[in-house]
This record gives structure tokens, sequence and C-alpha cells, in this order.
């Protein structure tokens, strides 16, 4: 008999998640899973559950009865840090405006820097904590949380600085991801190559010694930094020993998903104008592709991301929010699930597995998280619907009734049936 702390028990359907996006999904229906010390040591047909596992008397059950069981979900792609409010930009772009008309007259990322700069830790605390909330409260149990809004080196250490704080006061993981190059501040204007070093040859070091960031970033593409910067960052962080992203190919095809992928980085954000060449580089090297389809909507982009051609050239898949105050200004991750589908045509079991397992992938953590399988850490999401199908057709509406990280039941938004009875957690 295998000894466990934590079960849950006859799901309506379980979704593994541990299965190749491109083959059908490993769909287990009246199901069940149990964990120990916070990691998932058995996952079956409920039927079977008393037979192979030794509940513990004070363990804790998770009745799932007619509900959906995923992975934890994982969100690979968020700039949740920030002050400020850009709504008039979304005025501006109902009107017609685009993104670099926006950027050029004073608005876009600029706009959020000087309101972040001028915010104190508690103020940026304060904001960014209803946010982390609100994407537990969904069943996201992993977030990684880019800085960029500082752009100056002592800004983005404390950008980062307040991310770990805020690490601090959510059960959920945040993976923090420096993003020196986002955009060129105003200071920066007449000595950019000056500025650029700055953020490379200092900003990256101090932020690799203490610890502050898992990943390093960029934006590569028109009014933002070339090739030639954002290599000269990667090879910085190399050296740091910190995995690579970057914003690729969003707006104009300027070869990032080729750059991201000759430079051995773990994704390639946004995609939407990347080039039949950049897919193949990607499935060359085994690249992620993460796919932001509110970003694609706000921006009123002219065509989505080719996520079916990169789907069938062997290219993984992630989903993210994009959450950030201009061109992503939401936390929901069920419009972005239906956004996915209705948008790139993929169905909602691979939507679901590229809000989990791909999105993992994405942070480098796909042998912890992501799917639902002895040995991986018991992040589970419960859904109150019968059918997986329901949480991407039901838009922007959140089903979500219990969220357990490492095997403990961290968030209850709806009430969850637990044994033994405990407080509801909000």
């Amino acid at each position: 008999m295998i000894d466990a702390d934590f079960a849950v028990r006859g799901a309506a359907e379980l979704l593994t998640m541990d299965w190749e996006l491109a083959k059908p999904p490993a769909l287990l229906r009246e199901a069940a899973l149990a964990a120990r010390d916070g990691e998932i040591v058995w996952v079956g047909a409920d039927r079977d559950l008393d037979g192979a596992v030794a509940l513990r008397p004070n363990a804790t059950v998770l009745d799932a009865t007619g509900q959906t069981v995923t992975p934890g979900l994982v969100d690979p792609h968020s700039h949740l840090v920030y002050a400020g409010d850009r709504a008039h930009e979304f005025a501006l772009r109902c009107g017609g405006a685009g993104y670099l008309e926006i950027a050029r007259a004073g608005g876009g990322i600029r706009a959020t820097v000087a309101a972040t700069r001028a915010a104190t830790d508690e103020e940026l605390l304060a904001l960014a904590l209803p946010r982390t909330d609100a994407l537990l409260s969904q069943g996201v149990t992993t977030c990684e949380v880019k800085s960029g809004y500082g752009l100056s080196v002592e800004e983005e250490l404390r950008l980062l600085r307040i991310v770990r704080t805020l690490a601090g006061r959510t059960p959920m993981a945040l993976v923090p991801t420096l993003l020196p190059l986002h955009a060129l501040p105003p200071e920066a204007e007449g000595r950019r190559d000056a500025w650029v070093a700055e953020m490379v040859d200092e900003l990256v070091p101090r932020a690799a010694r203490e610890g502050l960031c898992r990943m390093v970033d960029a934006f590569l593409e028109e009014g933002a930094f070339t090739a030639a910067e954002v290599r000269r960052l990667f090879a910085r962080a190399r050296e740091a020993g910190l995995p690579l992203r970057l914003h690729a190919d969003q707006l104009s095809d300027g070869g990032g998903a080729a750059l991201a992928a000759a430079e051995g980085a773990l994704s390639a954000d946004h995609l939407e104008r990347v080039s039949p060449a950049g897919i193949a580089a990607l499935a060359r090297a085994g690249t992620v592709a993460v796919l932001a389809p509110v970003a694609t909507w706000v921006l009123r982009l002219p065509s989505p991301a080719p996520a079916r051609r990169l789907l069938e050239a062997g290219v993984p898949l992630a989903l993210c929010t994009n959450l950030n105050p201009g061109s992503a200004p939401t936390e929901s991750v069920a419009l972005g699930l239906g956004a996915a589908c209705l948008s790139y045509g993929l169905q909602p079991a691979e939507a679901l597995w590229a809000f989990t397992r791909g999105a993992a992938k994405a942070l480098g953590l796909d042998q912890r998280i992501g799917r639902l399988a002895p040995g991986l850490r018991a992040d589970v999401a419960l859904f109150g619907c019968a059918d997986h199908r329901h949480l991407a057709s039901h838009l922007a509406v959140s089903h979500c009734v219990a969220v357990a990280i490492g095997g403990r039941l961290v968030a209850s938004p709806r009430g969850a049936r637990c044994s033994p009875p405990g407080p509801r957690i909000t």
C-alpha cells in the first residue's frame, strides 16, 4: 500500500497532461490521485484508490464528484508588478491608434515606467497582491513575473526585490525574470549605447549575485531593441548562468524566433509575425512558443500567431495571460483559454495543455510541475464543471473550486468539499 496524506477523489474528468500536444489527450474519468509530503504518489481510477493507497487518518481529501481536475495552471509570461493606469490607450486603440503610434506619443511602456518609479515599494506590493490573488483563485499555482518597468539598474533591482517580497506573501510559486531591455527610458536618449552597457554589464551580474532572478528576457522589435543588443545581453546572462527568454516577432518579423532558437532560449513569446524560417528554427531547437492571445486582441493586430503551423512543425506551445497594464490588462485565465481556441483553432484540451505542461516547459520546470503524474509536485486545480471543454467555451468565467499547491489546500474560491472540513480559504 502507498502511504498518502492528500487525495482528490471522484473526478468526472482528470486531465493528466501526460501526453505530447500532437497526440490525443490522456483523460481519465471517475478518477483520483494521491500525494504524500507534497508529491504525487498515485493517479488512477477512483475505484482502485482504496486498494492501492492507505490514507493517513488526518489526510486532506477533496471530493471532485462532477468536477474537472487538472494540474495547477502555469502562467509563463506576466508583468504583474506595476503602477499606473493606461485605460486611455485602450480607447485610442479602439479609435485606430497603433502600438508604435501610442509609444511615440509618450504612452506605452514608458508611461508605466514613470508611474512605477513614482510608487513606493508598499504601494507596488499593495497593487500586485490582488493580481496574484486573482490568478491563484482561477487555479494558477506557478506564475512568472518580469521586471522591465524600472529601466535603470537600481529600479530594476528594486522591482526584483519586490517580486521576492511578493513571493513570501502568496502561496503561489513566483518565477522572477529580469527584463532589462524592455524599452529605452527618456534619460537614455542620446546615450543609448552607454545605457545598454549599464543594463547588460552592471545589472545582470548584480541581479544574479543577489539571486533575484531565475531568467533573463528582452524585447526584440522595431522601436525596442536590436538583435545585436539582445545577443550582448544574452551573452552576459549565460555567463551568469541564467536561462534566456525573448519577446519575438510580435509587431514585425525581426528574426526573433530564429535568434531565440540559435541562442538556446527556453521560449520565444508572442510570434504573431513569425516567418516559416523562424518556425523551423524553433522546431529544431525545441524552443517553446509562448502565445498571448489576449494581447493580439487588445493590440488589434492583423493576424494571430500561427499556432497550428507551429504545432504541425513540432514546436511546443504554451499560453500566458501576459498580464500588463497596456496590451493585456486582464487577470482572466478563462478569457485566455477561450481566446486561444477561437483565434488559434486549438481544442480546449490543447489550450489547457499549453497553460499547464507547455507553460512549465517554457519555464524549464516540466520535470516538476505541469502534469499529474507520480514524482511531480502535487499542484492541482479543481473546476466546478464535469466537462473540461466548458472551461474555454464559457468565456472569461472562472469555474475554479479549489487549488492545492504541494498537496496543501491553499484556495477555495467556491468552497471545496473537503474532508476533514476546514475553514473557507479565499
